[in-house]
């Protein structure tokens, strides 16, 4: 398992998942040592499994997008006038970045960044949009050449598997199951490129 390989070969490790789910206890318990920490966006299912699982690092967070407005907001997201990858994400103004995450997920350099979550099939709900864009971000601000492994969930999904192509770089796939892309970012530092994919 692509996911398993990972942990095996960068734990202890900084790792940010986008999703609280069944298996947030294994992601966890693999990275013994390491610190992990789970984005949510349904403050229920957030709450029961706090309740049920003191030891998790788990916060709410709230989506900008729907998956509605996908189609218009990729033009958007690729006009660098608009969204930037040199953008610092809590001072940006594209509509794209997630600004309310807890303060130190800002200043933590992530390792490894996987996106199973927000939901994205059907209108209303959020879509991924705004993870794939977020992440990006944070990879290329990393130190110049550090590497960040990038999961990416549901790719036989329309969006995600653009999204996955156009902001994290189909040159960056190294790794691939039917429905799991695995991305490696290699951070720019203060030479990051006005372009996600060049």
């Amino acid at each position: 398992m692509i996911t398993l390989n990972i942990l095996d070969r960068r734990c202890p490790c900084n790792f940010l998942v986008y999703g609280l789910g069944h298996d947030s206890l294994l992601w966890e318990s693999l990275n013994q040592g390491g610190l992990t920490v789970f984005l949510e966006e349904d403050p229920q299912w957030l709450n029961q499994m706090k309740a049920e699982h003191p030891s998790l690092q788990a916060f709410l967070v709230k989506y900008p997008t729907t998956m509605q407005e996908a189609d218009k907001l990729l033009p958007y997201a690729k006009d660098k006038q608009n969204c930037s990858p040199r953008d610092d994400l809590l001072k940006s103004e594209c509509k794209l970045a997630l600004k309310t995450l807890p303060r130190h997920v800002y200043d933590i350099e992530w390792d490894v960044i996987m996106i199973d979550a927000p939901m994205g099939f059907f209108p209303q709900a959020p879509g991924r949009m705004s993870p794939i864009y977020t992440s990006a971000i944070m990879a290329k601000a990393k130190a110049k050449n550090k590497p960040t492994d990038i999961l990416l969930h549901d790719v036989d999904r329309p969006v995600e598997k653009t999204w996955g192509n156009d902001f994290l770089c189909s040159k960056n796939l190294i790794a691939s199951t039917d429905r799991l892309w695995h991305f490696q970012l290699h951070g720019e530092g203060n030479e990051r490129s006005a372009f996600f994919c060049h």
